[in-house]
C-alpha cells in the first residue's frame, strides 16, 4: 500500500490480497475504488489484477488536503472491500495535458503553460523494450532533442502489408490469453504488462508524453474480426488499459483505434457505422476513466470533415490527431504539396483540438523497401511536410523508418531528425508559437505547394512566412523591424536588409543536389537581433 502522505499530480498505489480463486481474475470480478476530495469530488478509478492474487489501484491525485476511498467489488469479495484516507501534499506541479481549442495551438498544461507539440511516432516502442532494444537510451536523446510526445501502441503487430515483418519481434508479444489461433480474451499477458509499466515509468521520470493507442491497426487480429473481439471484449480490454494507465502523468491522448476508421471489419474507407463507434467509445473512456486525459481520434480517409463526422456528439472526441501525407510521388514527393489544403477542408468548422500528427514516414535508403509508399518520402518531405503542419496553427508528430514500426535502429538518427529540431527552435526561442495564428498576409496567385504560408499575433506585431520553394511574395501588411531569413536547415538568421516594401523574395541560393530550397521569413519588434 503506497503511504498515507502522496505528493499533487503524482501516480500513488494501493494493493489488495484475496485468497478467493477466479477462473478469469480480469473477468470474474469488478473491483473500483471511489476517492473523494477535499472539495467533495467523487472520482471513481478502476482496479486492475495483476497476479498472485493482488489487486492494485492507481490514482492521481489533483488537490491537496484530505482525501478518502472506499474499495469495492462486484460480487462482493470482503477481501476486496476496503476504506482508507490519506493525504495530498502541494509540489510544483504542471498537471495533465489539457485540450484548449483555438489557444495555444489546442493545448496546455493544467498549470497553464501552452504546448508546443512535437512528436515521433513509434508504435511498437512497448514491443521493442520487450525485445531487447534499448528504448532508454532513444527517449533519452529524443527529449534532449525537444521531443515532447511518442505515438505509440498498447498491442504490437508484427507485420505492416505488404512486407513490413518486424523481424526484431524475437519474443511473442500477444498481450491477451491464449493465442491468436486460441485467444482467451478474458485474460491478459501480465509479463507484457510489467514490460509496458516500465516503458510508462520512464516516460514519467522523462516527464514526456505517450499517445496510448488502445487498439492498433483495424487490419490486424482481433481488431479485424469483432464477431471476436465483441463488445464485452473491447470493453474489458480498454478498462484494464485505463486502470494500469490513466494515472500516469505522461498519457497524454487516449486513442481508441489507430486509423479508427477500419472499424468494424479491418476495411479502410469512411463508414458512418465507425463515426458512431468513435462517439460511442469515446463517451465511454470519458465515464470510465476518472482523470479526464484528451480522448483523440486518429484518422485513415480525411473526408467528410471532421465536424461532420462528429456533428451527432461534437464534444465527445477532445482533439484529431490528424493523418495526411501529401504528394509521395517521384515527381512532388519532396514537397509534400496539398497538406495545408486538406488540413484546412477537414478540420473545417472543428469546435476541438488538433495536431498534425502523420504524413508520412521519413525513407531510409540503406534499408530494405518494404513499404513501397515511402519510397520518395526523404528529408525534404519531412521538412516541408512539418512547415506546412506548423504553419497550419497545428502541433506536429513524425515518423522515422529507423524506428517506427518494421525496423529497430535506435541509436542512429535519420536527417530529417534535425530539420524537426530547428522548428522547435523556431517556434520556441525566435517566434513564439502561442501567439500566432494563420493569416491572409501573402497576395497573388501561386501554384498548390508553392504558395508561402503565414502565421501573425493578433496583434500584428509579428509575422512569419513560410516558402516552401523559394519564390516572392507579395505582402498585405508591411513588414515590421527587425526582419529575418531563418535557414530551416542550419538555424541561421540572416538580416533580411529590406524595410517597408510591398514584396518579398526568397534568398536566391539553390540546392545544387536537389529541388529549390524552403525559407522562413519573420519579422517582428520582439525577435532577438542575434
Amino acid at each position: 500500500m503506497t503511504s498515507n502522505s502522496v505528493a499533487l499530480r503524482t501516480v500513488a498505489e494501493w494493493q489488495f490480497a484475496s485468497d478467493r480463486q477466479y477462473e478469469s481474475p480480469f473477468a470474474d470480478v469488478l473491483v473500483e475504488a471511489a476517492f473523494t476530495s477535499p472539495s467533495g469530488r467523487r472520482l471513481l478509478q478502476p482496479a486492475f489484477y495483476d497476479g498472485g492474487g493482488i489487486w492494485k489501484v492507481r490514482f492521481n491525485p489533483g488537490e491537496i488536503g484530505d482525501w478518502r476511498y472506499e474499495l469495492r467489488s462486484r460480487p462482493r469479495n470482503d477481501e476486496l472491500t476496503a476504506e482508507g484516507t490519506f493525504t495530498v501534499t502541494d509540489r510544483p506541479a504542471r498537471g495533465f495535458l489539457k485540450a484548449t481549442p483555438r489557444d495555444a495551438w489546442g493545448f496546455r498544461y493544467e498549470a497553464g503553460d501552452p504546448v508546443l507539440l512535437l512528436g515521433d511516432t513509434v508504435y511498437d516502442l512497448f514491443g521493442m523494450a520487450y525485445n531487447g532494444g534499448d528504448i532508454e537510451s532513444f527517449l533519452r536523446r529524443r527529449v534532449a532533442q525537444g521531443f515532447n510526445l511518442f505515438r505509440t501502441r498498447v498491442s504490437v503487430s508484427r507485420f505492416h502489408p505488404p512486407a513490413g515483418h518486424c523481424e526484431w519481434a524475437r519474443r511473442r508479444t500477444w498481450p491477451w490469453g491464449g493465442s491468436e489461433t486460441a485467444p482467451r480474451l478474458d485474460l491478459f499477458n501480465l509479463d507484457w504488462f510489467a514490460n509496458v509499466d516500465r516503458c510508462m515509468r520512464l516516460f514519467e521520470e522523462l516527464e514526456v508524453g505517450v499517445e496510448m493507442i488502445m487498439e492498433g491497426w483495424g487490419f490486424e487480429f482481433p481488431f479485424n474480426h469483432r464477431a471476436v473481439f465483441t463488445a464485452e471484449w473491447e470493453q474489458l480490454w480498454m478498462r484494464y488499459l485505463i486502470a494500469r494507465y490513466d494515472a500516469f502523468n505522461a498519457v497524454y491522448f487516449w486513442t481508441p483505434l489507430n486509423e479508427y476508421e477500419y472499424y468494424p471489419n479491418g476495411d479502410w474507407h469512411h463508414k458512418p457505422a465507425a463515426d458512431r463507434w468513435a462517439l460511442r467509445v469515446a463517451r465511454w473512456i470519458k465515464e470510465t476513466a476518472p482523470h479526464g486525459h484528451i480522448v483523440s481520434m486518429h484518422n485513415g480517409p480525411v473526408l467528410p470533415p471532421f465536424a461532420e463526422r462528429f456533428k451527432a456528439d461534437p464534444e465527445a472526441v477532445d482533439a484529431i490527431m490528424f493523418q495526411f501525407w501529401g504528394s509521395r510521388d517521384r515527381k512532388n514527393g519532396w514537397l509534400a504539396l496539398g497538406i495545408e489544403e486538406q488540413i484546412s477542408e477537414s478540420l473545417s468548422g472543428w469546435p476541438g483540438s488538433a495536431v498534425f500528427a502523420e504524413w508520412g514516414y521519413e525513407r531510409n535508403p540503406e534499408l530494405e523497401l518494404k513499404l513501397p509508399i515511402h519510397e520518395f518520402c526523404d528529408r525534404n518531405h519531412t521538412r516541408r511536410g512539418a512547415w506546412r503542419g506548423a504553419f497550419s496553427g497545428l502541433g506536429i508528430i513524425h515518423g522515422f523508418e529507423n524506428s517506427w514500426s518494421p525496423w529497430m535502429i535506435l541509436d542512429k538518427d535519420q536527417p530529417g531528425v534535425g530539420d524537426l529540431i530547428q522548428i522547435r527552435r523556431f517556434f520556441r526561442d525566435i517566434a513564439p508559437f502561442e501567439r500566432l495564428r494563420p493569416a491572409d498576409i501573402v497576395s497573388g496567385d501561386h501554384p498548390v505547394g508553392f504558395r508561402p504560408l503565414s502565421l501573425a499575433t493578433r496583434e500584428r506585431d509579428m509575422i512569419a512566412i513560410y516558402f516552401p520553394a523559394g519564390g516572392v511574395a507579395s505582402l498585405r501588411e508591411q513588414i515590421i523591424d527587425p526582419a529575418y531569413w531563418f535557414d530551416p536547415r542550419s538555424g541561421a538568421l540572416h538580416d533580411v536588409g529590406q524595410k517597408e516594401v510591398t514584396s518579398i523574395a526568397a534568398p536566391a541560393e539553390a540546392d545544387a543536389e536537389g529541388p529549390p530550397l524552403d525559407w522562413v521569413f519573420v519579422s517582428g519588434k520582439t525577435i532577438p537581433r542575434t
